[in-house]
């Protein structure tokens, strides 16, 4: 089978990863790079030696496959010019500004015949795959994540910023239907939302409480898991979790220690993309769950913002 012929637009912070392992990876040959900055594109471009472009309009004649990896606030517009050209698209996280955008985008892949794929790319971590098979019916799970203040991402709220890796986790796993969300939250350093905290009840009964801060002191990927006959930690920066047994005795017993190999997670979600593409099959993380994460992301924000303007009609 022939490699794909594929591009990047958006080559900044994580867009340039992208760059980097399409030039790498066997089944594809990367042939250009865009990006609105040109000091940037041409970068980018140089490093690969592939054509760079600030017109991502120009590049997609020439490829079969591409990532969008620019700012959440440009990914429909992108998007929709990359599907409607007949091209192959992974974009990055969150899928869109809104669930309506990404409605419209997901029906005009199918249209065209062309497949789709968010980039949330927590799905890809090593830990993850090597403890699906030891989740079964979770009671109750406990979300952390935590980072840094930096500039960058602060065009989106911290839920759709952070919180969305976890809670399209959360609907990976076998829990059914959402039946209650809650939320709380507030701005700090920007104009959205930069600590997030919400409640998620399932009609299975099992409930899920998230923090999410891009305001933290130190970085922290990590969630917890109690089950019917066992008790799951997961850290998803070092890739180790535990898996206690749960009994009445004192004293904490041994675990089973499982640790994720050192594959790149990023690599392996592009793998993923490609066969996607070749195999005219279902991507690992479709447009459809892309979706659904940023519906429940959606509902955790109205619920936040509702209750801030309960709380300030009462004072």
């Amino acid at each position: 089978m022939a490699p794909l012929t594929v591009g990047v637009i958006g080559v900044g912070h994580l867009g340039q990863h992208h760059a980097r392992l399409y030039q790498a990876l066997p089944h594809t040959t990367l042939v250009g790079v865009a990006d609105l900055d040109r000091d940037r594109a041409s970068e980018i471009g140089q490093r690969y030696r592939v054509p760079a472009y600030t017109n991502s309009a120009l590049l997609l004649p020439h490829i079969q496959a591409v990532s969008v990896a620019v700012p959440t606030a440009e990914h429909f517009i992108v998007v929709k010019h990359c599907l409607e050209a007949g091209v192959h698209v992974l974009v990055e996280k969150p899928f869109a500004t809104s669930a309506k955008e990404s409605r419209v985008l997901i029906a005009l892949a199918k249209e065209r015949g062309v497949t789709l794929q968010v980039g949330h790319i927590e799905r890809f971590n090593p830990v993850i795959t090597a403890i699906a098979p030891h989740i079964q019916r979770p009671e109750y799970i406990e979300w952390q994540r935590m980072s840094l203040f930096q500039e960058r991402g602060l065009d989106v709220s911290v839920v759709l910023d952070l919180m969305i890796h976890d809670l399209d986790l959360l609907l990976s796993f076998p829990l059914g239907p959402v039946c209650t969300v809650d939320g709380r939250g507030g701005t700090v350093f920007s104009s959205h939302l930069d600590i997030a905290n919400a409640r998620i009840e399932f009609e299975s009964g099992c409930v899920a409480h998230f923090t999410a801060s891009r305001v933290a002191p130190s970085r922290v990927r990590h969630f917890s898991m109690l089950q019917d006959n066992s008790y799951l930690t997961v850290d998803l920066d070092t890739r180790h979790a535990a898996i206690y047994p749960r009994q009445k005795d004192l004293g904490i017993p041994e675990p089973q220690r499982i640790q994720g190999n050192d594959q790149e997670p990023l690599k392996l979600e592009l793998e993923a993309f490609i066969h996607a593409v070749q195999t005219q099959t279902r991507p690992r993380v479709s447009g459809e769950d892309g979706l659904a994460a940023l519906e429940l992301a959606e509902q955790i924000i109205e619920a936040i913002q509702a209750r801030a303007t309960h709380s300030h009609y009462h004072r």
